[in-house]
């Protein structure tokens, strides 16, 4: 669906600059191996075996692995202030997701679900400092159209082998909602808006923002299902938004 919706508006650009997808074609490829054909599906299965909790823990590594690699690749400098924004930010996850219960982090039980997520985490990680490395002379839209072409191929040996499994589709009103929802905005709209943001501010001050998910989570949780706000809620959004803040600094 992604590429059938975006095919009428990069297909000009797809042709003005077939040359350049030629001579990149591997890296874009790449690109879409890592993104649409892995990451989007292996999070997917990895919560068939883990806890939510876990889940987003792993998230939580994702600045600091973009942190590592912008270093070993020479893309960004890290300054004290981005250190000291990510272990602030990661201590506000923890806080909202643990709901202020050290206990609960510390009983947490790691399986294959787990080792699935570190898939995640490293292919999202590598596609973001990728991302400001290559600075592609494509639009938004022409790039996700490209990497969606290779990554949907790459999907239907997934496809089959879930078939072969007994995992069948069941298409219902509920399912089309929730496609919609997906296709709209994860798969069209946060892919435009990352890319974009990396291009301008680049990877490691964009990574930190991934950091908020567990706290938009909990202000829709109280929003829409009418959830208690509470003083754990308070306290990690206080470090969060803090170590954000600090991760956008600049040293003198």
């Amino acid at each position: 669906m992604v590429w059938l919706i975006l095919i009428p508006f990069t297909y000009k650009e797809i042709i003005k600059k077939k040359d350049y997808i030629k001579t990149n074609w591997l890296i874009i490829s790449f690109m879409g191996i890592i993104t649409i054909s892995t990451f989007n599906s292996v999070v997917y299965f990895a919560l068939n075996y883990t806890q939510v909790v876990n889940a987003v823990l792993m998230l939580a590594a994702i600045p600091a692995v973009v942190i590592i690699l912008s270093s070993m690749m020479k893309i960004e400098k890290t300054n004290l202030f981005q250190l000291i924004g990510l272990i602030l930010s990661i201590l506000g996850v923890g806080t909202i997701i643990s709901n202020a219960d050290i206990n609960k982090i510390s009983s947490l039980n790691f399986n294959k679900g787990d080792l699935w997520m570190i898939v995640c985490v490293l292919s999202w990680s590598l596609y973001s400092t990728l991302l400001k490395k290559k600075k592609f002379e494509l639009s938004q839209f022409t790039f996700i159209q490209l990497m969606t072409t290779v990554g949907v191929i790459f999907l239907v040996p997934q496809y089959f082998y879930e078939q072969s499994i007994g995992l069948e589709l069941n298409i219902n009103k509920a399912f089309i909602i929730i496609l919609l929802y997906v296709v709209i905005f994860p798969a069209i709209g946060a892919y435009y808006c990352w890319q974009k943001a990396i291009e301008i501010i680049g990877p490691n001050r964009s990574a930190m923002f991934i950091q908020l998910m567990p706290l938009f989570s909990a202000v829709m949780a109280i929003i829409i299902f009418n959830e208690k706000f509470e003083l754990y809620h308070f306290a990690g959004a206080v470090f969060i938004v803090s170590g954000i803040y600090l991760s956008n600094r600049k040293t003198q």
